[in-house]
């Protein structure tokens, strides 16, 4: 059958939106959705979902707000129970008490000196911990003899509590700081050799065979293959172990101390002087924050093709 022409109206009429009527066997379908024809568009998503979204992204000054949000109501939060619940006793100060205290510590009372103490216990026992849980660990994964010769007395020390070992170590490495040192790379190396093996074990096999195949030894593959592989997550599992190094402070500077941050909260303790404690509970916190932070900075950095 011939076609038939369409007329000046049905032209006009053919993107107005209107079901159009048949043509011969045919029929003109219709227009896109949206305007001038075009596919409807989806609107961005706001920054509201994104944040209260399953695994949503955001921007990272979003995210710079939304802590110092959490940060502003807690402080509210501990503003409000001093005033209402404990306001006829000493238990627990207000945060501008306690920053007031803070204060007169580092300017009167030579908290300065205090807080460069324990970080050089820290950091100290922390280093010594690394230097000797990174090439264990790798020897753990590589080699079986190693990790079962290793690994169930590292399993049992590590469940040992660090505060019943002191009087062992005062014996062993009287009251000086060799004795602090070792307490607080106690209460990190046994726990961290354990993460670091785990992150080389993670490594693709396929790595390996691949060193095998072009001819790499085991020390060449260990260097250029496994270390590198590992490195992002291994960086991780020292950020958190430093955490967990800064919790023994306290306990490895009670024991026959004058000095540190530890000695400072101990010794607020023993006079009931709950604004000295909380000023040295708060010094360990932004430490412990300030140092957190500065190491996901250089993850970021570092690591940036993991995003």
């Amino acid at each position: 059958m011939a076609d038939t022409p369409l007329s000046e109206s049905s032209r006009s009429n053919a993107g107005a939106g209107f079901t159009p009527a048949p043509v011969g066997d045919a029929t003109i379908p219709p227009p896109a959705a949206g305007a001038e024809g075009l596919p409807p568009i989806n609107p961005e998503p706001t920054v509201w979902h994104e944040l209260t979204s399953f695994r949503g992204t955001t921007h990272r000054v979003v995210d710079i707000y939304v802590g110092i949000l959490g940060v502003a109501i807690f402080l509210l939060a501990w503003q409000l129970v001093a005033e209402i619940v404990f306001a006829e006793t000493n238990h627990l100060p207000s945060p501008p008490v306690v920053v007031i205290r803070l204060y007169e510590l580092l300017t009167q009372h030579g908290f300065l000196y205090d807080i460069a103490i324990s970080l050089y216990r820290i950091w100290a026992a922390f280093l010594i911990a690394a230097a000797m849980a990174i090439p264990l660990g790798i020897w753990m994964s590589s080699y079986r003899l190693v990790n079962g010769l290793s690994e169930p007395l590292i399993d049992f020390i590590r469940y040992l509590p660090v505060p019943a070992l002191v009087p062992l170590f005062v014996v062993w490495f009287g009251i000086f700081e060799t004795m602090k040192i070792a307490l607080l790379w106690m209460g990190t190396f046994f726990q961290l050799v354990l993460l670091i093996a785990d992150d080389a074990r993670r490594v693709p096999r396929e790595y390996i065979e691949v060193g095998k195949t072009v001819g790499a030894q085991p020390r060449s593959i260990i260097r250029q293959i496994v270390l590198p592989a590992m490195l992002p997550s291994m960086v991780d599992n020292l950020r958190i172990t430093l955490g967990w190094c800064w919790t023994y402070v306290v306990v490895a500077e009670i024991v026959v101390s004058d000095s540190g941050v530890g000695f400072v909260i101990m010794h607020a303790r023993r006079y009931y002087k709950t604004p000295d404690i909380f000023a040295g509970i708060l010094t360990i916190g932004l430490i412990g924050l300030i140092t957190d932070q500065a190491i996901r900075w250089a993850h970021r950095r570092y690591f940036a093709y993991l995003r």
